[in-house]
């Protein structure tokens, strides 16, 4: 595996690999790998010749107040598990290679990025879509690998690639979770033995929503009046929003339409925001 600093190399590195008529496959990530990062990894080694994976904790999606500075960086340990992933390109750039200080444009997200954690996190998807953009302009990939634990930023994603007409295939990747239904985060690793024993609940109420609505319940009203009775229960769990959306638009609905909704959640644990959902 090579690991790359600056975009002229990895320009040429690739373009290299797509003259030779090789499939490129890339996993964008902001590091702190674990077993979700890994799936994603593993599918593009899976479907494509050459792997990239970018490993960069993109400040412009960060929001006063939030963790960038706490947040996890190991670049020795990312790259090892990349390697041991059959990543082929390691991208780490530094920030100064990726945001001059004259830049000043910006990829603004329409509806999808002002609802759910759009409401709180205001400007957190134009940064998204953003450095999404550069770096699928940098790398240039035939195929893109995101989770769908971040559901709304797969959501902007593949509709700023539908609406910028971007020569790209957007790949959803299923969450990949603990035994007890955790979903895997990076965040996870600020919660303390406590914390993370109630943060299960986050999973537990979405599986109470998809069993109600297999019993028959499609008011959305009732389902999230039932996780706000669960997380009553856990004190040490902050819930932020539970809503069931419709999994295009992710507006709000007042009943379910069975295969085409969405319950998401997310709460604050601890110094850890997480978010999670489950499809209906």
């Amino acid at each position: 595996m090579q690991v790359i600093s600056t975009i002229k190399e990895i320009k040429n590195k690739l373009l290299k690999e797509r003259s030779a008529g090789r499939t490129i496959g890339f996993v964008p990530t902001m590091g702190a790998f674990h077993k979700g990062h890994i799936a994603l990894m593993e599918k593009a080694k899976k479907e494509n010749d050459v792997v990239v994976v970018s490993l960069f904790v993109n400040p412009t999606q960060f929001g006063d107040g939030e963790d960038y500075e706490d947040y996890s960086r190991d670049q020795k340990r990312d790259s090892e598990i990349a390697e041991q992933s059959g990543v082929h390109y390691l991208f780490a750039p530094e920030e100064s290679e990726l945001y001059g200080s004259d830049f000043d444009t910006y990829v603004q997200v329409g509806s999808l990025g002002e609802v759910l954690c759009g409401k709180k996190r205001t400007s957190h998807f134009k940064g998204v879509a953003t450095i999404v953009t550069k770096l699928f302009n940098i790398v240039g990939p035939d195929t893109a690998y995101f989770g769908k634990k971040d559901y709304q930023q797969l959501r902007v994603i593949e509709k700023m690639v539908q609406d910028l007409n971007m020569q790209v295939i957007v790949q959803a990747v299923e969450t990949v979770r603990d035994e007890d239904g955790l979903a895997l985060s990076s965040r996870n690793t600020y919660l303390s033995y406590d914390e993370r024993e109630q943060a299960m609940v986050l999973y537990q109420a979405l599986s109470k929503v998809k069993e109600m609505v297999q019993d028959g319940n499609d008011s959305t009203a009732e389902l999230e009046d039932a996780v706000c009775k669960m997380m009553d229960k856990r004190p040490l769990v902050q819930l932020e929003y539970i809503h069931i959306v419709d999994r295009s638009t992710l507006k709000a609905i007042k009943k379910i339409e069975d295969g085409k909704s969405l319950a998401a959640i997310a709460a604050n644990v601890g110094k850890a925001r997480l978010i999670d959902n489950i499809e209906l």
